[in-house]
């Protein structure tokens, strides 16, 4: 791990965000007091070539980055250009490619995708083993059975490994090998030859030593992989060379995942509030003391700067955004349209049927990666809506009764995301939990994180700077009794242990 990160950012200038997320990729300019001064969205598409599969086009996502970078620079006055930029990303997805030309030879592989579950159920690993090494379960959502995939179905991966070609990573070490300029010979850290990786990244591939903050020896060598394929892992805060703008070049300072990032979108995070953000996937999270990870949560680095050391306990729902996704496809209709509809429908309809919610597969802290997904009746289209709203909140709620058994009770949720937006949803969570849910107000909170990252040391107390972007929360929803749905969620924890134990599939 290298120890010699860059320092924070002082001052008031301007600051160039990117957020590569599932469905876009955003660019945001921060003008020196705070205030967003340009925006760019360049949308993604990802494809579902098999059941359980989702990817993206690797050229593609890197030039849907690019273009984000030169639409939100462009036009920019002098007082507005970018003094320094931070890159956040999906953390799971991953794309191999040629050490030589920088070529991609895979997909990008999504963190949704689940193509190589049944070899890594066959490779028997230990749970509690790779549960101390990494802070995670064996699940086929993180990188490392997606990179033995691609070196055993992929003849052009296969081939550049035999010819020492073959470089494999995280998508913010291709991204940043690919855009990241770094000057000197051989180009140095950062180039496609010899990529890096900051730890909020690097520790979803299942092969991260969460201890060591280092590549795992032991891990590697079940997957039958070598550290020389992987990028050389750095702080979160380093030096990445520059990104290229329409008025030059932007030294890039910050690289992180898109959950660690919301973390700060409101400034330094409160260890007695549990972090949700809820988009294609919704993540949970809660700063992590010397306390054991509960049963079921995951154990992940958040922030990383020399020998500090900042750690959460997550949680996972994987069908948040994507089971509405799911549904759209399934009525062939629009996903925005069953959004629209939501916010009447949440309001009216009383008796909804329940939803057993498996889309992309069970994450925390059940971890099921083939659940039967389906209602437990027939129903209008917004009951079944509903539905599955209130099936990510009981999602929700089972995390959240295992986060709630690590330290102090939590006193507040914090929640952001596009989801986020539903008052219905909002108010069911609180409701449920029985704890203040706080919407914060710029919902999209990972850029915002960034943004803080790119002027703050989280492991220092002071430095605060005035102009620094954050959210505050711009809506509270206090709980109160909602007998109907505290027997809904009584049913659908029996319904799912049901269809756990029933034959998997769909």
């Amino acid at each position: 791990m290298n120890q010699t990160p860059s320092p924070a950012i002082e001052g008031s200038g301007s600051l160039l965000v990117v957020d590569q997320g599932s469905h876009a990729s955003k660019a945001i300019v921060y003008a020196g007091d705070g205030r967003p001064a340009a925006e760019a969205e360049v949308p993604v598409a990802t494809a579902h070539p098999a059941p359980g599969w989702a990817e993206h086009d690797a050229e593609s996502l890197l030039a849907s980055v690019d273009a984000a970078i030169r639409q939100v620079c462009a036009g920019l006055t002098r007082n507005l250009r970018p003094a320094v930029a931070g890159l956040a990303t999906q953390r799971s997805t991953l794309v191999c490619w040629h050490a030589g030309t920088g070529q991609p030879l895979s997909p990008a592989i999504s963190w949704q995708d689940r193509r190589n579950a049944g070899w890594l159920e066959d490779l028997e690993l230990d749970p509690e083993q790779v549960r101390e090494i990494t802070g995670l379960v064996p699940t086929p959502h993180y990188g490392a059975s997606k990179f033995r995939w691609c070196l055993d179905h992929l003849p052009d991966v296969a081939a550049a490994r035999r010819d020492g070609q073959l470089r494999m990573g995280p998508l913010s070490s291709f991204l940043t090998a690919r855009l990241a300029n770094v000057p000197g010979p051989g180009r140095g850290a950062g180039s496609v030859d010899a990529p890096v990786v900051d730890p909020a990244n690097a520790s979803r591939t299942l092969l991260w030593d969460v201890g060591r903050r280092d590549w795992s020896d032991s891990l590697l060598a079940r997957f039958g992989l070598t550290r020389e394929l992987l990028p050389r892992c750095v702080a979160s805060r380093y030096d990445h060379g520059t990104l290229a703008t329409p008025d030059g070049p932007v030294p890039l300072a910050v690289c992180t995942g898109d959950q660690p990032a919301t973390l700060f979108a409101s400034g330094r995070p409160d260890p007695d509030a549990i972090y949700v953000n809820l988009g294609t996937g919704a993540f949970l999270q809660r700063l992590a003391g010397s306390e054991p990870t509960p049963g079921g949560m995951l154990r992940s680095v958040c922030w990383q700067d020399g020998e500090r050391v900042m750690q959460v306990h997550e949680g996972t729902v994987n069908g948040a955004g994507a089971a509405l996704s799911w549904l759209a496809r399934r009525e062939a209709t629009r996903e925005q349209a069953l959004f629209d509809g939501a916010p009447a429908w949440l309001a009216r309809e009383k008796d909804p049927p329940l939803f057993v919610n498996g889309v992309g597969g069970l994450g925390a802290p059940f971890w099921i990666p083939d659940c039967r997904v389906g209602f437990d009746r027939t129903a209008s289209l917004p009951a079944r809506t509903v539905a599955i709203i209130e099936s990510i909140v009981f999602l929700l709620q089972a995390n959240i009764d295992a986060l709630g058994t690590a330290g102090t009770p939590p006193a507040r949720i914090v929640v952001s995301g596009g989801l986020a937006r539903l008052d219905g949803l909002c108010q069911r969570l609180a409701d449920l939990s029985g704890l203040r849910v706080e919407r914060l107000g710029d919902v999209e909170a990972t850029a915002l994180g960034v943004a803080w990252l790119l002027r703050h040391d989280p492991g220092s107390p002071g430095g605060s700077l005035d102009a620094t972007p954050r959210a505050e929360p711009a809506t509270r929803f206090e709980p109160g009794a909602n007998p109907g749905l505290a027997a809904r969620y009584r049913k659908w924890r029996t319904l799912l242990s049901d269809r756990v134990a029933g034959p998997a599939g769909r």
